[in-house]
């Protein structure tokens, strides 16, 4: 059925472009959303371990600073590359969009693009303050560089928010006017869909980064630099988790006026009902749902905020309007299982740690669980982007101008598509390479990587009596 959804998204006289170019976008936006979650909330958990080393004199602390901002120079530098592929990609595979609304769309862009410098800047001026600035003054450098990160990343998420919720415009015989691009930038959800992005990338994250100390527990390594290391990113990933339902929930609130195909997608909704039951699970199999879990009033309770509201059914809705259901359901599901379980992990953790003392930190199950929470919290992201991007579908700027329309006729897409896979596969791998590199270099106890090649290495050659060129 998800092949049947993915077959839908191509119907007869669609231009030959539409296909590589959906492909595309889907393959280096989500690539490159990874990254960009760590530019998000990686500067603020540097910040926080820098902190506590300056203020309490913690050298394990200081320690975990600095290596964490030289894994961030690390992702940064790669996503830099993917940034920069997107940027040009919103120009090349979607010329109807950009050629009718780029004096809507070019502010939150060229802000981006701004935000990128200034984070760029100070991350370098960190990086290289270690020993040649005052601590607290070194400290401070991170301020301007989280700043960076977080309003670059609102900036294109009010643009993708401003695709669901148009604004800023008015069309007048086909041509667009009254541009206002400050109204377009801040939407009506632009806010909080930017919330909702923001809690979820402190989760990746903070799972991602503690998953990789409980691997090292796991292994042995329980000192007071694991416990640390895992505190710190877990801290910042548990209050994200607990606070994203209510962010979603509210973020979702509306949407039954706003997309009601994406709703009844989402709730696999094939007739209006009322209430409207939570389907859990289940396919749409021939118009007809299939091996659904339905728990009554639940989806009127949650969609609507009442025990008794409607969910529009997708019988009401043409369908040349409705996106494809199975993919957008099973996405919006993952999302929602997946944070709602790491919620409940969160939950547990700190209830036993505060009220009964207890250290889950000690016991083998619990770090395993940890371990995977990081990937778990990757395919929550890029569940949450499929189900919005894919939901609402057919239309590229919601109820204004349909995909197909936006996409060039340009049947060479997919040799750019091929060249970006094996580029990007190789960023990855480079990238894995590196930061194992590092790891095994600090676990041996060096604080400095020196260059093969530096000064230093230099020295050494001459005084071992090796020749250097």
């Amino acid at each position: 059925m998800l092949v049947h959804d993915a077959l839908s998204l191509v119907a007869a006289g669609d231009p030959a472009g539409l296909l590589p170019a959906r492909q595309q976008m889907a393959f280096t936006l989500g690539w490159h959303i990874i990254l960009a979650s760590f530019g998000v909330a990686f500067p603020a958990m540097i910040f926080v371990a820098h902190w506590r080393g300056v203020v309490r004199d913690d050298a394990t602390a200081l320690v975990l600073a600095e290596r964490w901002a030289k894994v961030s120079a690390v992702l940064f530098a790669i996503g830099a590359v993917s940034g920069t592929v997107l940027s040009f990609e919103m120009g090349l595979l979607w010329p109807g969009l950009m050629g009718t609304f780029g004096d809507v769309l070019g502010l939150p862009f060229a802000l981006e693009g701004l935000s990128f410098f200034v984070e760029a800047i100070f991350l370098g001026i960190y990086l290289y303050g270690w020993g040649r600035m005052p601590p607290r003054r070194h400290l401070l450098m991170v301020v301007p560089m989280a700043v960076a990160g977080v309003v670059g990343t609102f900036c294109v998420i009010s643009v993708n928010a401003w695709m669901n919720t148009p604004a800023g415009f008015r069309i007048v015989d086909g041509q667009v006017t009254d541009v206002d691009p400050w109204a377009a930038m801040f939407n009506p959800i632009a806010g909080l869909q930017f919330a909702h992005m923001w809690l979820a990338a402190y989760m990746l994250v903070g799972f991602s980064i503690a998953g990789v100390y409980a691997v090292g527990m796991l292994r042995g390594r329980r000192d007071g630099h694991h416990r640390l290391g895992f505190l710190v990113p877990f801290s910042f990933a548990s209050v994200a988790a607990v606070l994203q339902p209510v962010v979603g929930h509210l973020l979702g609130g509306g949407l039954g006026d706003r997309q009601p195909a994406k709703l009844a997608a989402f709730e696999l909704a094939t007739t209006t009902e009322s209430p409207s039951p939570l389907r859990i699970g289940g396919v749409l199999v021939d118009g007809e749902v299939r091996w659904a879990l339905d728990i009554p009033v639940l989806g009127s309770l949650i969609a609507q905020n009442s025990l008794t509201a409607p969910v529009r059914g997708l019988d009401t809705i043409p369908l040349r309007d409705q996106p494809p259901v199975n993919i957008t359901h099973w996405a919006f599901q993952t999302m929602i299982g997946i944070g709602t379980l790491l919620a409940l992990v969160v939950v547990v953790f700190w209830a036993l740690r505060w009220w009964r003392g207890r250290d889950l930190l000690h016991h083998t199950w619990f770090l395993r669980f940890c371990a995977v929470s990081g990937p778990l919290a990757v395919i929550a992201v890029e569940a949450g982007w499929i189900a919005t991007e894919v939901g609402r579908q057919p239309w590229v700027v919601y109820d204004v101008m349909r995909t197909s329309e936006a996409a060039g006729d340009y049947p060479a897409l997919w040799w750019l598509l091929a060249t970006t896979v094996v580029v990007y596969t190789g960023l990855t791998v480079g990238a894995v390479l590196v930061l194992r590199s590092m790891a095994r270099r600090w676990r041996q106890g060096q604080q400095d990587l020196p260059s093969p090649y530096g000064p230093q290495a230099r020295l050494h050659d001459e005084s071992s009596g090796r020749d250097t060129p």
